[in-house]
């Protein structure tokens, strides 16, 4: 009995070390779908996959709770409504790949706003293997063959920065609850040029932790030793876009050689809204994502808004 207690210490000794201890990197990807809301949907943006890492920078800077910096590689993949044989020559919107990798720095106030800055470097085209990996995908399934990627945008190499900045609103009314902030962000670069602004709210199940600290925006990990954490929210996200240059629809901004293209919607109404959850090393996430609708199809006017989900999975490490 003697022994059984103290094995019974010893354990709960060892797990409160193991989840006590500074997490100060994060590893876990995050997967984009179609048919992550509907098996029927299956157009315009339609998968996407990104691997990251982040760690802890160091800070001096006393307006800052912590800095973060961040690596990614990723690939999205766009094609039209209609991809089956048939339907090879009517497109609402041209098939091609985006392939990139990614460096990155966060800056997260005390105030509990938020400063997130990055670059790319990638193509957009066949050097992007969009064709390869969907069609991979759609066998690996047992979903259906796609027709047309031959009609896909020539390449283009990216180079790409962004911005984003987030600042919560009414911080002298605090709720455990509930919060609200206003968020803002630009892409600049070869592929993607636009603004982005709107409102963030979370909707807590359990008290929300500090922005800091929340998976929100990815501040999970922490200098400082944390127990039992626990993070489950719903969050929503409405937004105005001005999409100024889209590769993927126009083709290369320093050629125009590629087979199909087509004039921007540059304004448009996005939503995003989704659930996150944390459970001590583990984040995970679902989003309902809604974009409006993105270019200009005179011959066919089929183009419209269209949906997709994400789930995301991370892990955080010593």
């Amino acid at each position: 009995m003697r022994n059984k207690k103290i094995f019974i210490a010893l354990f709960i000794l060892a797990s409160t070390l193991t989840f006590g201890q500074a997490k100060t990197a994060e590893i876990g990807f995050i997967t984009d779908n179609d048919l992550y809301t509907s098996s029927k949907n299956d157009m315009y943006y339609t998968n996407g996959l990104e691997l990251f890492y982040r760690f802890l920078s160091k800070n001096n800077n006393e307006k800052f709770n912590k800095k973060i910096t961040e690596f990614r590689i990723g690939q999205y993949i766009y094609n039209p409504r209609f991809i089956n044989a048939e339907a090879v020559t009517i497109n609402d919107r041209p098939f091609t790949g985006y392939l990139f990798a990614e460096a990155g720095r966060s800056f997260f106030y005390q105030s509990e706003s938020v400063l997130k800055t990055d670059f790319q470097l990638g193509f957009m085209g066949p050097n992007a293997l969009g064709k390869e990996t969907q069609e991979s995908f759609h066998h690996i399934i047992g979903y259906k063959e796609v027709f047309g990627w031959e009609n896909q945008l020539h390449n283009a190499f990216a180079v790409q920065a962004h911005v984003m900045y987030s600042k919560k609103m009414f911080p002298s009314k605090h709720n455990d609850f509930i919060d609200l902030h206003f968020q803002s962000e630009a892409n600049f670069g070869t592929i993607f040029t636009g603004i982005s602004t709107g409102f963030l709210t979370r909707i807590g199940f359990k008290k929300l932790l500090p922005i800091y600290d929340s998976n929100l925006h990815d501040a999970s990990i922490s200098f400082q030793p944390q127990y039992n954490i626990r993070e489950f929210y719903f969050y929503a996200m409405p937004s105005v876009n001005y999409q100024f240059y889209d590769a993927t629809i126009q083709g290369s901004m320093f050629s125009n050689t590629s087979p199909l293209t087509f004039d921007l919607e540059p304004l448009r109404f996005n939503a995003e809204f989704g659930l996150k959850y944390r459970h001590n090393n583990f984040n995970m996430s679902y989003s309902f994502i809604y974009r409006g609708r993105e270019l200009r199809d005179p011959e066919t006017n089929t183009n419209s808004g269209y949906f997709y989900g994400s789930i995301r999975f991370g892990y955080l490490l010593k």
